[in-house]
């Protein structure tokens, strides 16, 4: 087994249709970004995903979420949550943080990257997108021409449809790793 490991490993090293898929930038969690930096290279819109890139999956907004979105508008930034859940879950979830949002945004359509963009009203090569999934945040945000920063999920319980998700990210995760010389987002120990 571990020898067929090694040999898709190294005919995936060569295929560099992956890269569509890697982020501008892989880090631990959405709370640890320098959003100031990003004010002054003239970034003005920040838009995120929800569940297991702000908070657990299905919790509400907490303190923590609250006080980042405070902080952003206190800034100048201006926000959008782009989700694929329901109103019912999206539109509580803005109010607590005081952003707009679109919900039932068939993620990753570039047609809900560039409609947030359009309501926050900020070019999308002026907004940032953070999100915890490739094939659905990344992807998308890439192709609509945002700056996108993949984060660490913050819950490991998920539902099926992610884990299986999460197991075909891992390859790609890998030779992200190994073509930028980092080791992404993962923890240091």
């Amino acid at each position: 087994m571990q020898g067929k490991r090694e040999g898709y490993a190294r005919r995936m090293k060569n295929h560099g249709f992956l890269k569509k898929f890697y982020p501008d930038e892989w880090l631990d969690s959405a709370y640890h970004i320098n959003f100031a930096s990003w004010y002054e290279k003239g970034y003005r819109g920040v838009t995120f995903d929800i569940d297991n890139t702000l908070v657990p999956h299905g919790a509400p907004a907490d303190r923590r979420a609250i006080d980042l979105f405070r902080r952003l508008h206190e800034m100048g930034f201006r926000t959008c949550l782009i989700s694929n859940n329901r109103k019912s879950r999206v539109a509580p979830f803005a109010a607590d943080v005081e952003s707009d949002y679109l919900c039932m945004a068939n993620k990753p359509s570039v047609k809900g990257y560039c409609r947030a963009c359009e309501i926050i009203q900020v070019p999308t090569d002026k907004t940032i997108f953070i999100g915890d999934q490739l094939f659905t945040d990344v992807w998308g945000a890439r192709r609509a021409g945002m700056y996108c920063i993949l984060v660490n999920p913050i819950d490991p319980k998920e539902e099926i449809q992610i884990v299986l998700k999460r197991f075909l990210e891992k390859p790609v995760l890998k030779a992200y790793a190994r073509d930028r010389g980092t080791n992404g987002g993962q923890k240091n120990c």
